[in-house]
C-alpha cells in the first residue's frame, strides 16, 4: 500500500499537514492559500494549494507555525 504523505525535501521524513495559510501571490496578485507541512525534524515547508504540482518552498516564518 502506498502513502500519499509527502516526504520532507530536506530530510526525507514523512510530513504532517499544518493547515492552510491565506497569502497574496506575487506573480498574479491573487489571494490564495498555501498548504503548510512540517516534519518531525521541525522543517516547515509550503506550496500553493491551487498548484499542487509546484515545488515545495521553505517557509520564511516557521516560528509562527511550530
Amino acid at each position: 500500500m502506498t502513502s500519499d504523505t509527502p516526504a520532507c525535501p530536506e530530510c526525507s521524513q514523512p510530513m504532517k499537514s499544518g493547515g492552510l495559510v491565506l497569502c497574496k501571490r506575487q506573480d498574479d496578485g491573487r489571494r490564495t492559500c498555501q498548504s503548510l507541512w512540517g516534519c518531525a525534524s521541525r522543517h516547515v515547508w509550503w506550496n500553493w494549494a491551487d498548484r499542487p504540482g509546484d515545488t515545495w518552498e521553505l517557509c520564511p516564518v516557521p516560528q509562527l507555525f511550530r
